[in-house]
């Protein structure tokens, strides 16, 4: 949610709050000056989390945290046996909120990569999948998809989630081109 305009906004309603507060308590009564004290909390961190600051330190921490355990859980998690999942860092992790990519190596069976570098299959590729002839037209892709669907669907029987994100790949990437 970082740089959301609702929580920014409601980050500003509570500081005009506090400002009118701390007027208040000056002019009137000082036990108004600890409810501005409050809503300038609530400020603080209504701000922080709108601007995407509160998210960014956090995971810094667990960065740190992951950097110091090198990659392994506390040691007290460790010894105790009581599991656990610790804070180790992850391969090609770009932090929050960025997407920089959503490459999923695919294999093939030789172990070989099937993408073309973007993450998506060739359009040979999803052509092949798809059981189409190259170069075919928009509403024939989009009859070969349903069909090739209806046959691999997690939800029918001989389905499968593999098989299904396969064909809905190779339809996007002869869809989005």
């Amino acid at each position: 949610m970082t740089r959301s305009r609702l929580v920014t906004g409601l980050a500003v309603v509570f500081a005009l709050i506090s400002v009118v507060l701390v007027v208040l308590g000056v002019r009137y009564n000082p036990v108004i000056l600890f409810v501005a004290a409050l809503f300038g909390v609530v400020t603080y961190f209504f701000w922080e989390h709108g601007t995407g600051r509160l998210a960014a330190r956090l995971y810094r921490r667990v960065e740190r945290q992951a950097a110091r355990n090198d990659g392994r859980t506390a040691s007290r998690t460790a010894d105790s046996g009581s599991g656990g999942f610790g804070a180790g860092p992850r391969e090609a992790w770009t932090g929050p909120y960025r997407r920089a990519g959503r490459e999923r190596a695919r294999r093939s069976r030789n172990g070989q990569s099937t993408t073309n570098g973007t993450g998506r299959y060739t359009p040979a590729e999803a052509y092949r999948i798809l059981n189409l002839e190259p170069g075919a037209d928009q509403p024939a892709i989009k009859r070969a998809y349903r069909a090739k669907v209806r046959e691999v669907h997690p939800d029918t029987a001989g389905g499968d989630q593999a098989s299904f994100k396969r064909v809905t790949e190779a339809y996007e990437t002869l869809t989005d081109g």
